[in-house]
């Protein structure tokens, strides 16, 4: 097993006291990437999410870390440590764009429901707007409420509010996480090493790493286009930051001399 490396180590150190520094001593509300409509949006916030982590579990942080230990040092070995955080930088980056450009046409679509709703208040509309921003994941009591009521002008005025308020809760939900980045990562190690054998405690059997790469980035379209109610997971993201690896990757074998 190949030792940690000096960039690796520093991407670690910069994470986990981040993590602890943004836990228990402030907000890392200011660092975590919003869409560009959010009133928190800022531009330095494409850097600065990915060194950013779910507060309210310590999971999200170790298996980023976990990953960037096991697959980091291998590629920084065969770049240097400074093709290596340019590497890691870019994907993170990039998977930030991609997840923006993706959730930009869904809040638009959000946005659209929601103007229809407040123009023509009907239950039909506001369960289209529900579908559109929880997608399935709300409260089914509300419509039926409304049904009822629905020609009373109160509870239409309340049932607008309510249809504002949840754009604005939805669109200031902000992304955290190293994950677009390593998963960039990911996907270099399995361009790279692509018969390198790994033993992983969900695989009862030794998997190669291109077809863990493979089989994973699968998994993230379905669940990217498929999204299950409840979940929070940037897919994304990762995507994003397997996207950006591949073609990083390309740009840089057009110069094999400085490549390897």
């Amino acid at each position: 097993m190949m030792s940690i490396t000096p960039m690796v180590r520093n991407l670690l150190i910069i994470n986990v006291v981040a993590y602890i520094a943004f836990t228990y001593f402030g907000s890392s509300a200011p660092f975590a990437l919003y869409d560009f409509r959010s009133e928190l949006f800022r531009p330095y916030q494409f850097i600065t999410y990915m060194f950013m982590h779910d507060s309210r579990s310590w999971g999200h942080i170790f298996s980023n870390m976990l990953s960037l230990f096991i697959f980091g040092p291998m590629l920084e070995h065969r770049w240097g440590p400074q093709r290596f955080l340019i590497f890691y930088l870019v994907c993170g980056v990039g998977a930030g764009i991609l997840y923006s450009g993706i959730r930009s046409y869904e809040f638009g679509q959000m946005q659209q429901a929601e103007q229809e709703f407040l123009i023509n208040p009907t239950p039909e509309n506001y369960h289209s707007f529900l579908e559109e921003s929880l997608k399935g994941d709300y409260d089914t009591q509300m419509l039926l409420d409304f049904k009822r009521n629905q020609t009373n002008t109160q509870f239409i005025a309340a049932a607008k509010q309510d249809v504002k308020n949840f754009y604005e809760k939805i669109i200031n939900i902000p992304m955290v996480g190293a994950s677009g980045a390593v998963f960039g990562l990911l996907m270099a190690f399995g361009l790279l090493f692509p018969n390198t054998e790994l033993f992983l405690l969900f695989f009862p059997f030794p998997i190669k790493a291109k077809y863990f790469v493979l089989f994973y980035g699968a998994y993230e379209l379905y669940a990217g286009v498929q999204r299950l109610p409840g979940d929070n997971v940037a897919h994304y993201a990762h995507l994003g930051g397997m996207l950006f690896a591949f073609i990083l990757l390309k740009v840089w074998e057009r110069d094999r001399s400085n490549f390897y």
